[in-house]
């Protein structure tokens, strides 16, 4: 499971770093670096989702403080 979260956050990244690169090298109409974070926002709401309900299953433990 934590390797599935490291894979999502690596994604996050790389899809933020998709949209710096559509956003200097745009052309004018092109919809690359909105898709590109659309799909980290995506990713983004997933990575959350799977570690709620990580939490709520006992797949994992949160931090007690």
């Amino acid at each position: 499971m934590k390797l599935l979260v490291l894979l999502l956050l690596a994604c996050i990244i790389l899809t933020l770093f998709w949209g710096l690169n559509g956003l200097l090298r745009a052309e004018p109409g092109s919809q690359r670096v909105v898709r590109s974070l659309t799909l980290r926002v995506g990713l983004s709401i997933g990575l959350f989702c799977l570690l709620i309900l990580g939490a709520l299953f006992g797949w994992w433990r949160p931090h007690h403080v």
